[in-house]
């Protein structure tokens, strides 16, 4: 398997806190049969806004560190970007980081509140050639009141990262009824951990993959936990 979305450089973000606990992660994410990971720190402008080079810095050198201990796995530059009407600004200046130096970009949106620019960011990304990637639209409210809202991003040509938490009911009953419906419909195109710590979700992985496959098979679950997510690291258009 292959994720996408990661909070795993200690203290750049609310993720990882120490090198120990990135550490432990990491062997938590192999032991959970994972091959490469994206480090997807937090970029929320006037909050968390760490510098490209220094995410790809902590990334290579967490990288070094696990070629020496011979752990066979490979990390990634990203970054999880919450959406603002800055972002076209942010994307020209270069203070963005795509997902594994390729054209997709994972952003987050407002847990709990509606914005009225979506469809701008959208039209935007697309004229400069980047694949927006929704991270976990399963926990946003207003998908939670309509759903059907996931299915009109789809057609606009937005892609979902889902979060194999949520179909263990880690973050409540909203978020797991949502992306059931979703996986249903064929509209998660990724499920990743959103991991920001040790102890957590890595060690549940096999646990949310055996009820995913329960719902839409071994095939479909095989491609959005490993196919999908090879394409974004070939930088690979999608269908």
């Amino acid at each position: 398997m292959i994720d996408i979305h990661s909070h795993l450089i200690p203290n750049v973000d609310d993720g990882s806190k120490s090198l120990e606990t990135t550490f432990t992660a990491f062997k938590e994410a192999v032991n959970a049969g994972f091959t490469d990971i994206i480090l997807t720190s937090h970029y929320i402008p006037e909050y968390y806004e760490t510098k490209p080079v220094e995410l790809t810095f902590w990334k290579d050198e967490l990288q070094k560190i696990l070629d020496n201990n011979k752990e066979n796995l490979k990390l990634h530059s990203g970054m999880e970007v919450y959406i603002s009407e800055e972002l076209p600004n942010l994307i020209e200046k270069e203070k963005l980081l795509k997902l594994a130096n390729s054209k997709y970009i994972l952003i987050e949106l407002p847990m709990n509140s509606r914005i009225n620019y979506l469809d701008h960011i959208i039209y935007y990304l697309d004229t400069v050639g980047i694949k927006l990637i929704l991270a976990h639209p399963e926990r946003y409210r207003i998908v939670q009141e309509k759903p059907e809202l996931v299915e009109e991003w789809v057609e606009k040509g937005c892609l979902m990262q889902c979060n194999f938490g949520s179909i263990l009911g880690m973050y409540g009953s909203e978020p797991k009824k949502v992306i059931k419906h979703l996986l249903k419909k064929d509209l998660v195109h990724f499920v990743a951990s959103d991991c920001h710590n040790k102890g957590g979700i890595y060690l549940k992985v096999p646990k949310a993959v055996n009820k995913i496959e329960k719902l839409i098979g071994k095939e479909k679950t095989y491609e959005i936990t490993t196919l999908n997510q090879q394409k974004i690291l070939n930088d690979e258009g999608w269908r």
